[in-house]
């Protein structure tokens, strides 16, 4: 099979499953708004129906389903360019995740790292939802025959399942039906990581609030959580390989990196010698100076919750004319009889 049947179309999504980080804008919706810009067909999405693989009250999904859509508009996804909407107004999804639940082996599911990690020594306890979610992420993408996935290093296992899915079905059904799509990670901090410790992932359900930066963080607290994030008692160094076994000095400058539309080479060249005494305040200001408008933005948006649905209904709208095609094709191949 060749991409070349195939329009070049970017599909990404984001669960709303909590105040969104720093880290997802810059390991993602960052990357979302340049690809918009790009000779590319982008459809982004607020995986809701992922969401509720681990309970969540209704009014807090309804909230943040909202204020993540908030955060992609506010970031620069603009409506006019991109398909944005939320999963659970377009049936495709739920319709091809079960086709692809009955495509999938259960051994490529065990196989799951994020599984693992999520479950912890509870796994006969957690929903059968997380266990085959990966299925359900394979149909995102490919209701919409998407050729490219911008996502971070941790998913990128994910897109290899979902090109695993499409090649057993073209093979299962003799067809050359649905694409490989190809997994987009790149930027100095594709991987944003904890400032508390520089081995773990950013995330939104971390114990401190210290140690992430949210997207609906005022300017002050930018400023103060950069200014105590952990580093280590030496200065920057001459190079970036000087970085190696610094995770928190790596990360910082990673996080500079990005922000600045640079490279770790050239902060490094900036900042060679540096204490954090110097580096840190300089690291606070340009944080706040990117992610302070992002923030003022989704609040001003958070007032009118009636134009954020009316935005995601037309998206879903426009979403759904590209997937519904494909799934009836699929239905066609696999045998159903449809009136």
């Amino acid at each position: 099979m060749t991409e070349a049947k195939f329009t070049r179309r970017v599909f990404s999504g984001i669960k709303p499953s909590g105040c969104l980080t720093m880290g997802n804008y810059l390991g993602a919706i960052k990357r979302f708004v340049e690809m918009q810009n790009a000779d590319y067909e982008s459809i982004y999405c607020v995986v809701d129906m992922h969401a509720i693989t681990v309970w969540q009250d209704p009014a807090d999904l309804r909230f943040a389903t909202r204020e993540l859509a908030a955060a992609f508009i506010a970031s620069g996804i603009d409506p006019e360019k991109s398909i944005l909407f939320n999963q659970s107004q377009v049936p495709a999804h739920a319709e091809l995740g079960w086709i692809f639940n009955c495509v999938a082996r259960v051994g490529w599911m065990n196989r799951m790292t994020q599984f693992k990690d999520k479950a912890g020594k509870n796994a006969e306890a957690v929903s059968l939802g997380l266990y085959a979610y990966p299925s359900l992420m394979a149909a995102d993408i490919l209701a919409y025959h998407a050729t490219h996935v911008p996502v971070g290093e941790d998913q990128k296992q994910h897109v290899e399942l979902t090109r695993d899915i499409a090649n057993k079905f073209n093979h299962d059904y003799k067809v050359d039906f649905f694409p490989q799509p190809e997994p987009i990670i790149e930027g100095p901090a594709a991987r944003v990581m904890n400032l508390r410790d520089g081995s773990r992932k950013m995330s939104k359900s971390g114990a401190s609030d210290m140690e992430r930066i949210n997207m609906t963080d005022d300017a002050t607290l930018i400023a103060k959580k950069f200014k105590k994030a952990k580093s280590d008692p030496a200065p920057l160094p001459e190079t970036v390989e000087g970085l190696k076994d610094r995770p928190e000095a790596k990360n910082l400058v990673g996080i500079y990196a990005a922000l600045a539309d640079t490279t770790p080479e050239a902060v490094i060249a900036e900042f060679a010698g540096a204490q954090w005494g110097r580096f840190k305040p300089a690291l606070a200001d340009l944080a706040v100076a990117k992610l302070e408008p992002i923030s003022l933005e989704m609040g001003r948006l958070m007032q009118d919750p009636a134009e954020i649905d009316r935005i995601l209904a037309r998206g879903a709208a426009q979403a759904n004319a590209i997937a519904q095609p494909i799934l009836d094709k699929t239905y066609d191949i696999v045998g159903f009889v449809r009136s």
